[in-house]
């Protein structure tokens, strides 16, 4: 195992990984991207030229896109809890779920940011309306799913939970989850309180100034 992981600490999906790596106790070299480092950004742009974070090398292996960065990692997890459960319908649930969460919470809510990055003549406001109804009804799903679970799959911290623990933080941050909503709420609470992903929130903390709409004085 040689694991180098090029990234940016305040990338959701980037979040995601670091998730499943704090989870797994895996050790990792970190290579920035966006942070200054020209011969990191030379290599990751060599060996991936998409140039979408994060990607995982693990010796002459390159692996893209986070769910299978996170599904790769599961063959070094040893004795720790599987985040993909082994029995393949719980498995197929889990993965429905890490894509409801990149889907429908993290893409509409990253479509609202990008637009505030935008110049103002070429702003999208009937896209940042329909980002916003679709995470109203997202919202409004996972409150029904998570009455009575402590974990978006049940009782068991899963891929699923990974996913939606940087798309529910950021999501609240550009559209807050309504008070009715409080399951969905605590949900958040709990993955914010998870030391994985407590972590990883707390190293991302000195790039806060950077959120394009501005981040809220808050988590």
């Amino acid at each position: 195992m040689d694991l180098h992981f090029y990234a940016h600490p305040f990338s959701s999906y980037c979040q995601k990984v670091l998730v499943a790596l704090y989870e797994h106790d895996l050790p990792f070299t970190w290579r920035p991207i966006n942070d200054g480092d020209a011969a990191a950004e030379e290599e990751f742009a060599r060996r991936w030229p998409m140039r979408h974070m994060p990607l995982l090398t693990d010796g002459g292996r390159d692996v893209v896109e986070a769910s299978i960065v996170i599904e790769y990692l599961e063959r070094y997890r040893g004795d720790a809890p599987p985040l993909i459960p082994l029995d393949a319908d719980a498995a197929l649930q889990v993965r429905f779920l890490d894509r409801f969460f990149d889907n429908y919470v993290m893409t509409p809510m990253q479509r609202i940011v990008y637009d505030h990055i935008r110049p103002e003549a070429e702003r999208d406001a009937r896209g940042v309306a329909d980002a916003r109804a679709l995470l109203e009804r997202s919202y409004a799903w996972l409150e029904t799913q998570m009455a009575g679970k402590e974990w978006a799959a049940g009782q068991a911290f899963t891929l699923a939970d990974c996913a939606a623990a940087p798309a529910l933080f950021y999501a609240d941050w550009v559209h807050p989850i309504a008070a009715h909503y409080e399951h969905a709420r605590a949900y958040r609470t709990r993955l914010l309180a998870r030391p994985s992903f407590a972590r990883a929130v707390d190293e991302a903390r000195p790039y806060r100034k950077l959120f394009p709409p501005g981040a809220p004085d808050r988590d």
